[in-house]
């Protein structure tokens, strides 16, 4: 009697004030490729509908005064609520944790994340104090919103989960999937492809470097491992 081994199935549920771009960037490429294999479920909730007055209003001005808005407690324990509060909660913020491979690694194991996506100038404390699980930082920078941090985490981490792309060997030599043993990442080697000799409209001639067009695998190997930079 043979044993079947059930695919990993993960849950991404996305609370946030703008359904229609998840809806739209979760459609295409890898996301798409996974949902269509029964990898990833995407369940986008609109936290409008969780709006307590008939203007859909779910963001309010700071106490003590500030410039911008924040989005108000009372709609989005609403919308956990409807989730029945679920564990890994995750908002993309400035002051959170920096967000690596590493951190995409692990993340490919969980069988569900939830995030809520901030806009203006961010959520009410009393949601990160009470309900988020984690803050994460994309990076030193700031955007206009957590619309495009949401994702870059969600594809960094859907990627990696087993079966969804065709080539598992694809990622194993990517940009940080190594390390030294110091913790320093190490950045992909070069790599070229048709034609072999390229001429620019002013003359100029771009080749491929002639060891990877020698059919010796042991010294394009060596070549690739000397090549490969190191990120500290």
């Amino acid at each position: 009697m043979s044993s079947t081994i059930l695919a990993q199935l993960m849950k991404i549920n996305i609370i946030t004030i703008f359904p229609d771009f998840f809806k739209t960037t979760t459609s295409f490429s890898i996301l798409k490729r996974a949902q269509e294999k029964g990898l990833l479920e995407i369940n986008i909730i609109n936290l409008r509908d969780f709006a307590k007055d008939n203007y859909g209003t779910i963001d309010g001005h700071p106490y003590g005064g500030g410039a911008g808005m924040l989005l108000m407690i009372e709609p989005v324990y609403a919308a956990l609520k409807s989730l029945q509060f679920p564990e890994n909660v995750i908002v993309p913020s400035a002051k959170g944790k920096m967000w690596t491979q590493a951190s995409a690694s692990k993340s490919a194991s969980v069988d569900e994340m939830t995030f809520i996506v901030p806009h203006f100038e961010g959520i009410d404390q009393r949601v990160i104090d009470k309900f988020v699980d984690h803050e994460i930082c994309i990076g030193p920078y700031v955007l206009s919103g957590g619309e495009l941090p949401t994702m870059t985490i969600i594809d960094s981490v859907v990627r990696l989960i087993p079966g969804v792309l065709g080539n598992s060997e694809s990622i194993v030599d990517e940009s940080f999937s190594e390390a030294t043993s110091s913790g320093d990442a190490i950045l992909e080697y070069p790599q070229y492809t048709k034609p072999s000799s390229f001429t620019t409209d002013d003359g100029e001639v771009l080749t491929v470097p002639d060891i990877l067009l020698s059919g010796d695998h042991e010294k394009i190997q060596k070549w690739r491992e000397e090549k490969k930079k190191i990120l500290s």
